[in-house]
């Protein structure tokens, strides 16, 4: 006999959202990206068709595969250990500054950058693929309303262009020029021009604060801050202090039928637990579920997982 399972549960409106926690969301890994091993403090990765070898502190246990196997690697960073730290890349045979790859319906360049990133954070598919299956699941029952989503430090934007691939209407926000432009590639390497996309460059927290006044609300929210950063004008962002400040103008920018907003932090010195409390305070009056924890990608052989990101995610129904 098949096993009965139990639907989620989401509170109506104007009750604190239905708590769930931990809740642990799975990368495998698609054709341009596997996780192929770690240990002794480094991951194997592969993107595209490159290998590299990046500082992973998390990678705390042994390696499986042989030294001539991460010998082997095009690329290699070495330098500052901290998440946002800089350093540099050692290549091994012809390696381009960029190559290459793809999600579904969007081609993106991978990049070797000074911040040991290569353009994509692949651990996010999660949200991926959850994002598109919410908008096309509204789309089926609402084909006329248009659907407006602000994504939050953007990025190199494939959070934006997937969701516009879907109909969405997509505001990109990020504090780097160069941000903005790599976005804007990646846009034009998959033939997505047309798409209704928003890319602004400008301080995040200004941003929203301004989109407060104005009244403007937004069916969806994604929000990917980093530990520490600043604006084009010199604004700090420091995510201790800043967050919980920008977390409440957000709760005024969620439209009164909004399906989804989603937090994900990286290398700070926390657990998903705060950042979840804090997502719950944010929204005590939302209704719908919150539910949190952390995302983490899986070896290539299924064998082993690693944890990359912590994220709090709310949806109203």
């Amino acid at each position: 006999m098949a096993e009965k399972t139990d639907a989620p549960e989401f509170a109506k409106p104007g009750k604190p959202p239905v708590q769930a926690w931990p809740v642990i969301l799975e990368t495998p890994g698609w054709k341009d990206y596997r996780l192929l091993d770690m240990g002794e403090g480094q991951k194997l990765e592969r993107y595209g068709r490159y290998t590299i070898v990046r500082p992973e502190p998390q990678a705390m246990g042994s390696r499986r595969q042989k030294t001539a196997v991460w010998d082997r690697a095009n690329a290699v960073f070495s330098g500052d250990t901290d998440e946002e730290g800089p350093g540099r890349w050692k290549y091994s045979g012809n390696v381009s500054e960029t190559w290459p790859m793809s999600y579904g319906p969007v081609t993106y360049n991978g990049r070797f950058m000074s911040f040991r990133h290569v353009g994509v954070f692949p651990e996010q598919a999660a949200h991926w693929d959850w994002v598109n299956s919410r908008i096309r699941a509204e789309k089926k029952k609402n084909p006329e309303k248009p659907l407006k989503i602000l994504n939050l430090f953007g990025y190199t934007g494939l959070a934006s262009l997937l969701p516009a691939t879907e109909g969405a209407q997509v505001t990109h926000v990020d504090a780097s020029k160069k941000a903005i432009g790599y976005a804007r590639e990646n846009q034009a390497l998959s033939g997505l021009e047309e798409l209704p996309i928003r890319w602004i460059c400008e301080d995040a927290s200004k941003f929203v604060a301004r989109e407060v006044r104005r009244g403007n609300t937004y069916d969806g929210i994604i929000l990917d801050p980093p530990k520490y950063g600043r604006g084009p004008k010199g604004e700090v962002w420091d995510i201790y202090t800043s967050l919980p400040g920008m977390l409440k103008d957000l709760q005024q920018l969620l439209a009164k039928d909004a399906l989804f907003m989603i937090l994900t932090a990286y290398a700070i010195r926390s657990s998903f637990v705060s950042i979840h409390e804090l997502m719950a305070e944010t929204l005590s009056r939302q209704g719908g579920r919150l539910e949190s924890g952390e995302l983490v990608i899986r070896e290539e052989d299924g064998t082993r997982a690693l944890s990359t990101s912590l994220f709090s995610r709310w949806s109203s129904r």
